[in-house]
């Protein structure tokens, strides 16, 4: 291992022997069910039968093609309903400055190598080494996954990927970073929003931006409550309840390294300042979007604009459509109508323009993706686990 790379954090629960590995706590599965309610079938190594993720076996279910018509029935019906206010939205979209709607695609594509290198150095802390261009390259795929299947199924088949194409992976430790990388995302998303909120607000909070508020405070506050009980008391309680099978524990021990192996004390700092950038350029990409189309009666600014994405983003984790399609579109317009004062064909265009960007060339530039990658068949030979400390060099 190189010098300043440490191993996992020790903690008690790593002393534990692995074994079976079901579904993890606090990640939902490709079904939308809760994570532990019914675990794979297990292979003889005591892995989750990793062909359960695959993602044709998942397009073609039914509840995943009524998560996506349902939606556009919703989206329709808006359209319908206000037809005649929506009717000047193409023209406005049309009219935009193809530039900055370029400086927008190119903001957000940045993103997806940060993201990468944040999980590689995650995965790192697990003792598996993967390249930034792999690791980004998976969560790619990832986000073709989100944005086609409902229930956040990429989250899972990030793990999935991963798995068949190394020798070394561990699904639960896999699980383990995604999952600490979700509760970094989610405390960015809260502190960067309340930042952004009460910048953007600072004549004063409309009531509803205040019920958005509150929600970010009590979202950071179960956050950290549920770290600090997972870290020093989520194995004693576990323990304490003999009722549940011994699978449980083994499940959480590994889990529970792959969360506080992957996010060591000394690699938090990089942590913190990729996952800010990360989100910078979720609202900078907002930001673009809105000066596209010089609305002269549009003033979000970059706060507002920061703000609007985030709640956004935060939409997405809502499991009932691919992509949060339909509930995203309707949080956005609603904040921009009613707390910047935007109308509605504007707030429309804004975005519809948008989900194009972070949503729709996904699809289209993931499916390419998908096509010529050879990980989602198998044969991409990634990484490679990190010896151990204790592990003598190979003379060669």
């Amino acid at each position: 291992m190189a010098p300043g790379d440490d191993g996992p954090v020790p903690s008690a629960s790593m002393e534990a022997t692995p074994a079976l590995d079901p579904r993890v706590p606090g990640l939902t599965t490709p079904d939308g069910d809760a994570a532990a309610s019914q675990p794979p079938t297990a292979r003889p190594d005591g892995e989750p039968d990793v062909e359960q993720l695959s993602l044709s076996r998942r397009l073609r279910q039914p509840r995943t093609i009524v998560s996506i018509a349902v939606p556009f029935a919703i989206i329709a019906t808006f359209v319908g309903i206000n037809g005649q206010a929506l009717a000047k939205v193409p023209s406005l979209i049309l009219a935009v400055n193809p530039w900055l709607v370029l400086a927008a695609f190119i903001v957000f594509y940045a993103g997806f190598p940060l993201r990468g290198y944040r999980w590689r150095i995650l995965l790192r802390g697990t003792g598996f080494r993967i390249t930034t261009k792999d690791s980004t390259e998976i969560i790619f795929l990832s986000w073709l996954v989100n944005c086609v299947v409902p229930a956040k199924l990429g989250d899972v088949y990030r793990a999935y990927l991963l798995k068949i194409n190394s020798s070394g992976a561990s699904l639960s430790r896999t699980f383990g970073t995604v999952f600490i990388e979700r509760v970094l995302d989610l405390f960015a998303i809260a502190l960067l929003g309340l930042a952004a909120g009460y910048w953007s607000f600072r004549d004063g909070l409309p009531p509803a931006t205040q019920i958005v508020f509150g929600i970010g405070l009590v979202v950071v506050t179960i956050l950290g409550v549920g770290l600090f009980t997972m870290r020093n008391f989520g194995r004693r309680i576990i323990v304490a309840m003999p009722f549940l099978p011994r699978s449980l524990l083994e499940l959480y021990d590994r889990f529970e390294e792959g969360v506080f192996g992957a996010i060591a004390m000394h690699r938090l700092p990089i942590l913190v300042s990729l996952t800010g950038l990360i989100w910078m350029t979720e609202g900078f990409r907002l930001w673009l979007v809105v000066q596209a189309f010089g609305f002269d009666d549009v003033s979000l600014g970059v706060s507002g604009a920061i703000f609007v994405a985030l709640i956004g983003s935060l939409l997405t984790a809502v499991p009932l459509s691919p992509a949060g399609l339909g509930i995203v579109e309707a949080g956005v317009v609603g904040i921009l109508t009613v707390a910047y004062g935007v109308p509605l064909p504007e707030a429309t265009a804004i975005a519809l323009l948008d989900r194009v960007i972070s949503v729709f060339s996904i699809i289209v530039f993931g499916s390419i993706a998908y096509i010529v990658s050879p990980l989602p068949r198998g044969t991409g030979h990634l990484g490679e686990p990190a010896p151990s400390p204790t592990q003598a060099p190979t003379a060669a």
